[in-house]
């Protein structure tokens, strides 16, 4: 395999490397994955995060099994493993599905295997490009947009979802100014976007999730733009608990509410918001925090805990969405 490196995943020298998304943004740590089992670990525990990148990391996972000498069973229930990491994020499944469709009609040609793995990242940094561009055509000079989570190169192969239309707008010249959601409680706005944000030298301001109302209320928000991990045929869309919030205040304020996300995304096998499976998390993501300076714990550790970590949009309340194909609803 050829190497291939983004923000948050590289391939070089035969050798696959996660970045640790845990440690930032205080530490840049870089992780092996020799075997599916670590990746697998390293999904579930947020290390590698984001619709896109992960179906991208499932797809080098494979193509790197590949390279070392997996077998088909082998690849096959590695294939399994990684479906399973992450009930939510379609593109998890799109892109494993198409690299076994792959491996299925080219049961004896592995460099045929691994190029399409090739293939699915390169399309993401095309698609992202994509996508900056039509939400880039969406957004201001002077702008103030909200968001929520991370949508950049954190989360997928190329410059981002929500992310990318700031950073080309920003490349463009437009004076604009990004308020970055915290993202509780794993703090991805916190912690990724603003790392990304600084990056990138985009003019931006950090807030608790629940001071958003309050910055509308204000008029100091023109735009939300969001990522998205499912979207279903009638355009509901699950993504980062919280963004439902997001949705239900830009209406009331009638402030223009936007989900970016590329076509792997779209999920024509879920007819609505009610079918997409939402992932129940750890309680302790919500009874303390977690970070380089240890664990704190805030609340008694027998609490009960609601722990979903996404919630579900009704494409009522979205504006228009964002894609790799342009700006609209796709049918």
């Amino acid at each position: 395999m050829k190497n291939l490196v983004s923000t948050g995943i590289r391939h070089e020298n035969k050798q696959l490397w996660v970045l640790d998304q845990q440690k930032l943004p205080q530490e840049e740590i870089w992780l092996p994955v020799p075997d599916v089992n670590t990746m697998v670990f390293i999904i579930k525990t947020l290390k590698i995060r984001g619709a896109p990148l992960l179906g991208v990391a499932a797809a080098l996972t494979l193509a790197h099994l590949a390279e070392t000498g997996a077998n088909l069973v082998t690849l096959q229930h590695a294939a399994m493993l990684l479906k399973s990491a992450r009930p939510t994020a379609v593109n998890l499944m799109h892109c494993v599905d198409r690299m076994m469709q792959v491996l299925n009609e080219n049961i004896d040609n592995t460099n045929r295997f691994i190029a399409e793995a090739e293939n699915i990242f390169d399309e993401d940094v095309k698609l992202c490009q994509a996508m900056g561009k039509h939400g880039a055509s969406l957004i201001n000079d002077g702008d103030s947009i909200l968001t929520i989570c991370n949508t950049g190169g954190l989360a997928t192969a190329g410059i981002g979802t929500a992310f990318a239309a700031f950073k080309t707008a920003h490349e463009q010249g437009k004076r604009i100014h990004v308020y970055a959601c915290e993202t509780r409680p794993l703090l991805q706005g916190g912690r990724l976007t603003t790392w990304e944000l600084e990056k990138a030298g985009i003019p931006h301001t950090l807030i608790c999730d629940s001071m958003a109302g309050m910055l509308m209320a204000q008029h100091k928000i023109q735009k939300v733009f969001v990522g998205s991990d499912r979207i279903a045929a009638n355009g509901d869309f699950a993504n980062k608990i919280g963004t439902y919030n997001l949705a239900v205040l830009a209406k009331f304020h009638h402030i223009p509410f936007y989900p970016v996300a590329p076509y792997t995304t779209f999920d024509r096998n879920c007819p609505n918001g009610d079918a997409i499976v939402i992932e129940q998390r750890d309680p302790d993501e919500v009874l303390g925090v977690a970070g380089s300076f240890g664990k704190v714990t805030w609340a008694p550790i027998h609490t009960k805990v609601y722990n979903p970590a996404f919630d579900v949009t009704p494409v009522n309340l979205v504006t228009n969405f964002v894609s790799d194909k342009g700006v609209g609803m796709f049918d």
